[in-house]
Formats: C-alpha cells, structure tokens, sequence
C-alpha cells in the first residue's frame, strides 16, 4: 500500500509532504522508507525549543513499520535540551546523495544542461513522546544493542543485572516517535529523457565512493 490518504480517520495513513516535493520526485512506497532507515538509522531530529528557536540532534534509532503505523524510538544523553523537548518534531533520515555533472549527459550541449546533485531523503513529521522509567530504558537499550551489534556482526548485550550498567541509564531519555506526515524524496532525474537517465546511471556505477553507487542502484529502480 502506498503513503496515500484513506477516508477513515482511524485507519489513515501518514499524510504525504513535509519538505517541497515535485511531482517527478516524490515517493509514495512505504518499502522506499524501510529501505531508507536500514541504510542509514542515524538520523536527525528537529525540535523548538522554549522560545522557538529550531534544535537538532543526531541519534540512532529503531525503526518499526505495521502496515501504516510507524513508530521510531531512540534516546538522549538527559543533560541534552532536547530531552525536554517533547511535542511536535521533524525527523529526516538521510539516504545516499552524489553531484551529477552535466558532462554526463548526451543532450548536454542542445539542452544547455548545468550541474545537479541526486539524493533520496526522507522528512517525518508528528509527536514526541519521552520516558525515562527504567524497565522502559532497560527495554529499549537491549534492543538497540541487539539490533547494532548483529548489524556489525558481533554479540554484545546490555545486562541490567550488572548495577554498572543498569546504573547508566539514570543517564539517558527514552524517546517514540509517531509521524502523522511523512515526505519521501527521491531526486533522481526522474525528469530527464531516458538517455541521460541510463548516462548518468552508467557515469556514477563507475565512481569508486558508496554513494554514487547506491544513487545509481535507485535510479536503475525508476526506470520504466
């Protein structure tokens, strides 16, 4: 099922844009979501403070998806200000991003193309909720430790019978976050002919950095 609106309040999804979107670059796939926090779960979450003034910081987070429901969960250092910060947020999970350079195109001198860059993101919008009840943080800690240390390979885990450990989480501020609107972009020259799509496609699985290499892996998924 696509990010798309429903009539039933109770059963609708998380409305679509929280950034500007053209039309060409908008994702509606909730698996181009999935595929964005599995790449890169270190994201950045965006507040206001007191009076007003935006706040960000950069965390780790779980990411879970139940059909439409979307819930991601992480924790502050508790000295961070953001710790106090519940309420409305803006959340982005950043994907792979790469300059496009116009030589690349075969229309480059007719068209009078200039430079871009190609990148997917995504921008989450909606409540903050905080915790900071021990069995709470037990919880979530475990599972952050479980997920990261099996995405490296290794087995690690956090054991709240040690009080040294147990002890740290005095130290931290548990976080869910639900998003009512969420924005997936994917800017990736959707709004070219075909022939420069394939160009830059073949240009940048030629470039040594991961980046490039994955852009073009989502562009080889745009085509018709």
């Amino acid at each position: 099922r696509g990010l798309a609106r429903t009539d039933d309040p109770a059963t609708r999804p998380p409305r679509l844009s929280a950034m500007y979107q053209p039309r060409a670059f908008v994702g509606t796939d909730p698996a181009q979501l999935d595929a964005l926090f599995a790449a890169d779960p270190f994201v950045t979450l965006l507040t206001n403070d007191e009076a007003g003034a935006p706040f960000a910081s950069h965390v780790p987070v779980l990411y879970h998806r139940d059909g439409d429901r979307i819930v991601v969960e992480g924790h502050w250092a508790k000295p961070n200000p953001q710790a106090r910060h519940a309420g409305d947020a803006l959340l982005i999970v950043h994907g792979p991003h790469t300059y496009v350079s116009p030589g690349w195109y075969p229309d480059k001198h007719e068209a009078g193309r200039v430079p871009t860059w190609n990148y997917a993101v995504a921008h989450l919008r909606g409540r903050l909720e905080t915790f900071d009840d021990a069995p709470s943080l037990t919880d979530l800690v475990a599972r952050l430790s479980r997920h990261f240390e099996a995405s490296i390979g290794s087995d690690w885990e956090f054991d709240a019978t040690d009080a040294r450990q147990h002890a740290l989480l005095r130290g931290i501020v548990g976080f869910r976050f639900m998003p009512d609107r969420i924005g997936i972009k994917l800017k990736l020259s959707q709004n070219h002919p075909m022939a420069n799509r394939q160009a830059v496609i073949d240009a940048l699985s030629s470039q040594q950095a991961d980046d490039a290499r994955a852009v073009a892996a989502l562009m080889r998924t745009t085509l018709p």
